[in-house]
């Protein structure tokens, strides 16, 4: 394993998955320019990363991203937060959330942790952020039920886009252009005529991959419909169709970013 690699702990999506557990509903974890970051933990989190392979040490986490405050997002940041900065005996780690995960009815973060974090950073739409010599910035807004964005990771030579949870709008794909690797949410396998599910499906993600051309293209996030569809079946179709690299993510998957 190279120093740079993303890690999926886990590749649910939608209450059903996540609430039987068919797919693990953890975090993303990056370990990129030094620092060890967790994207989205949900459900689950923490236990994965301590079964990972090498475990993964939370304490010596430096960040926890929130992309939104949907629960199988979220779940694990609190108890993330506490094992990052030692149950609060030392004051170091960072978080990045949209203000609704801090502020107002659905707010996820315990207000007794939040001094224990060196910094809270507010994530706000098309806006660039540090942490040390990592880049990080965030999408437009995401068409979605509450305060979404998705969050692109710079090195020295990559760009590693993560699309969350949307709706499909046109201009959606603008806010990803250049990613070298895109990891894209599909939730659904296919479009429901006027439906008001605010998620992305594979005809979605065709119409963004086919513009944005990545490198790599990765789906994750699956719903109950993509697991019947066999999620590396259609990252297969579309790869074929698309003449690029997509692959279906897998709970435990890692990616090297290479140089």
């Amino acid at each position: 394993m190279s120093k740079d690699y993303i890690k999926f702990l886990g590749t649910a999506g939608a209450r059903f998955v996540v609430a039987r557990q068919l797919r693990s509903s953890a975090g993303t974890f990056l370990s990129i320019k030094g620092k060890a970051i967790i994207l989205d933990p949900g459900p689950g989190t923490l236990v994965r990363c301590a079964r990972a392979k090498p475990p993964i040490d939370a304490t010596a986490l430096d960040a926890v991203v929130l992309t939104h405050a949907h629960i199988d997002h979220s779940t694990d940041v609190n108890i993330l937060i506490d094992a990052m900065t030692g149950g609060g005996t030392k004051s170091r780690g960072r978080l990045f959330a949209p203000r609704e995960c801090l502020e107002g009815d659905n707010a996820v973060v315990l207000n007794y942790l939040r001094g224990y974090l060196e910094r809270i950073d507010v994530l706000e739409a098309s806006t660039e952020y540090q942490l040390g010599d990592l880049s990080l910035s965030t999408s437009v807004r995401h068409r979605h039920s509450v305060e979404t964005y998705g969050v692109t990771f710079r090195t020295d030579s990559r760009r590693i886009s993560f699309l969350v949870d949307t709706q499909y709008f046109p201009e959606l794909a603008d806010s990803y252009a250049g990613a070298d690797i895109l990891v894209v949410n599909v939730v659904r396998h296919m479009p429901r005529e006027h439906s008001d599910i605010m998620h992305l499906n594979v005809d979605d993600a065709r119409k963004i991959i086919r513009r944005v051309r990545p490198r790599q293209a990765i789906l994750t996030h699956f719903g109950m419909t993509m697991l019947k569809a066999k999620p590396w079946e259609v990252a297969r179709n579309l790869a074929e169709e698309l003449g690029l690299e997509v692959i279906a993510a897998s709970d435990g998957m890692s990616v090297e970013l290479g140089d």
